[in-house]
């Protein structure tokens, strides 16, 4: 028995939510090459645009791959009319910036934080002045507490501070180490009252041959291949913006705190160590802590960004285990949560992409979902979406699933009328949207189904 088609809710059909934008008008980001699909029914790759020699692109092929970069993006073009459009968009959130600045002033101010309060306040978004601040504090980086800021943050430096003296040390620095503390130079004494030539007292198995399990010369050579990958994808982390690439100190400086990062949690978490992509989630941490007006507070953004990144990447933790990918916690069922609230909310358009032009979401919403939507959209909207992503009381998973819901929703007339390619080419090349209202279409997601 046929059940009864599920309706859409009316708002949905205002053309106030339907992206026209061109394909090629795409704002900063990236392309993505489709996860492989059953080998029953291999989907056609979808057409690429002709590259530019401007920006390389992003390659995502499995998970191993994520955040890859090969290739390199087309231009984006502006009519005038867009750009006077932009233009006014531009200057209503700088208008909203001033007026909202004082609220959050105020908030922010407060000897006890109102977290509920500054949630409500970060829901519509965060002026730039005191992001830093308020990122902090919703990702429970900060207590709610003022007058014991300053202890804490005392502590996570000096902890931060140990990990690099621990974990970024050489092999020979870490034996010379070991050797001194065994009291070797006391050895290379007596040696020269029998006038033999010393000879380090190498501890046994701690030398560049061995193949013990516990040798630090031995896990240094299987970690090398993580320290160059991290190293690859720090040199290619937003190639469009000085602050992260370029041949400036500023970039240089920028460049090795992100990597420093990077090696200290691939350390310290050896169940996912490094996974690539992970750099495209810290960039954003790092830019709005190293951009803080506070000069004191921005001098210390490389340890507030490492355990702010230790706090986001909790949340979303068995996206980027391995091991968990096919059970129920791990991507593949966060992608099936995906499907299944695009099935709640829109049966029409789902059909439409899953079962008459069998768009797998794998091919489109893997990247979405472990990236954060970081190579979806320019970056000042990537910063905008993720004051809604840490302020959401529900929590950012169920949130980001939300917005990727609304993603669908907005393109879903071009989705409707279109086939495989198109469809695959669109998903994977998010057109540029006004942000706000994109935020808006996740928020309504909360409310009933129409039946």
């Amino acid at each position: 028995m046929v059940g009864k088609k599920k309706g859409v809710p009316e708002w949905l059909n205002s053309p106030l939510w339907f992206s026209n934008l061109s394909d090629d008008r795409r704002s900063s980001r990236y392309e993505t090459i489709t996860l492989s699909p059953e080998p029953s029914s291999p989907p056609p790759a979808p057409p690429r645009p002709e590259p530019s020699p401007s920006r390389p692109r992003l390659a995502v092929a499995q998970r191993s791959e994520i955040g890859a970069h090969s290739g390199e993006l087309s231009p984006s073009w502006s009519s005038p009319e867009e750009e006077s459009r932009e233009s006014q968009l531009l200057a209503d959130f700088q208008i909203t910036d001033l007026i909202e600045l004082s609220v959050f002033g105020s908030q922010l101010s407060s000897r006890i934080i109102n977290l509920g309060e500054l949630r409500r306040l970060a829901f519509q978004g965060i002026p730039h002045g005191v992001r830093p601040t308020a990122w902090k504090l919703l990702l429970g980086y900060l207590p709610l507490d003022r007058t014991v800021w300053a202890h804490e943050l005392e502590k996570k430096q000096t902890q931060y501070y140990t990990f690099k003296d621990d974990l970024l040390l050489n092999p020979s620095e870490i034996t010379r180490r070991m050797e001194d503390s065994a009291g070797s130079k006391n050895e290379d004494l007596s040696c020269l009252s029998t006038g033999l030539l010393s000879r380090s007292n190498i501890v046994h198995g701690e030398h560049p041959l061995s193949l013990m399990k516990s040798s630090v010369w031995n896990q240094y050579f299987q970690e090398a291949e993580i320290l160059e990958q991290i190293d690859r994808d720090v040199k290619r982390t937003h190639p469009d913006m000085d602050f992260f690439c370029g041949g400036s100190s500023l970039a240089k400086s920028n460049q090795e705190a992100l990597r420093r990062i990077l090696i200290i949690f691939a350390k310290l978490n050896p169940g996912i160590k490094y996974v690539q992509g992970m750099n495209e989630v810290l960039a954003p941490l790092f830019y709005v802590f190293r951009n803080d007006p506070d000069e004191t507070n921005a001098s210390h953004a490389e340890v507030d960004t490492f355990f702010c990144f230790v706090e986001l990447l909790s949340m979303f933790r068995d996206n980027f285990c391995k091991q968990l990918d096919n059970s129920l916690v791990g991507i593949r069922s966060t992608i099936e949560k995906l499907s299944q609230l695009l099935k709640r909310h829109d049966e029409e358009l789902w059909r439409q992409l899953e079962v008459t032009t069998k768009v797998n979401p794998q091919f489109y919403a893997f990247r979405w979902i472990t990236l954060l939507l970081t190579q979806e959209f320019n970056f000042s909207d990537c910063l905008r979406i993720w004051d809604t992503l840490f302020s959401d009381p529900e929590g950012p998973q169920e949130t980001l699933l939300r917005i990727c819901c609304a993603m669908l929703i907005f393109v879903r007339r071009r989705l409707l009328a279109g086939d495989f390619t198109s469809n695959l080419k669109l998903l994977q090349n998010y057109p540029t949207a006004n942000i706000n209202h994109l935020l808006h279409v996740a928020n309504k997601l909360r409310g009933p189904t129409v039946d």
